[in-house]
């Protein structure tokens, strides 16, 4: 048997964040709605790597970016089991889980197209709900539409 190393070296980053422990099949999801990829920042991201916690997962590392409370709160909405892990001069100056937060605020669109939020420039708003199965959804407080997680658009 060779002694031979079996893993992948990625370049660290000096600063920026790395989000990690996001599940495998949302990774270009999570890319997509924040935007990362039009960035000119370097971007490395992994899929279906092993995972002790998950079994598989996926990670994403931008240099140079910092993500904000609205961010954060779409990394939340689509992967939450995610950790963002901000890096400063190369050391880790902060690591958090993301929390669903208990409402969300003009970064969803309203599914029900007669909802006033579609019709005029209202700023959209929705409370975090969970069904009967424990399943999470978007409530508008206009309309009271309920969006399920694989309907929800990012605005």
């Amino acid at each position: 048997m060779s002694d031979k190393r079996k893993e992948l070296i990625v370049s660290a980053i000096s600063n920026g964040t790395v989000i990690d422990h996001i599940p495998t099949d949302r990774v270009f999801q999570v890319i997509k709605i924040l935007g990362l990829d039009q960035l000119s920042n370097p971007l490395y991201f992994g899929v279906n790597l092993e995972s002790k916690k998950f079994g598989s997962k996926g990670i994403i590392k931008v240099s140079n970016k910092f993500f904000e409370h609205e961010e954060i709160n779409k990394i939340a909405l689509v992967a939450p089991s995610a950790t963002l892990i901000e890096i400063r001069d190369y050391e880790v100056v902060d690591k958090r889980d993301v929390t669903i937060p208990e409402t969300v605020d003009k970064i969803v669109k309203c599914v029900n197209p007669n909802c006033i939020t579609n019709k005029e420039e209202v700023t959209t708003h929705f409370n975090v709900i969970y069904d009967e199965n424990n399943v999470m959804k978007l409530s508008c407080r206009y309309c009271e539409k309920n969006t399920s997680k694989e309907n929800i658009f990012f605005i």
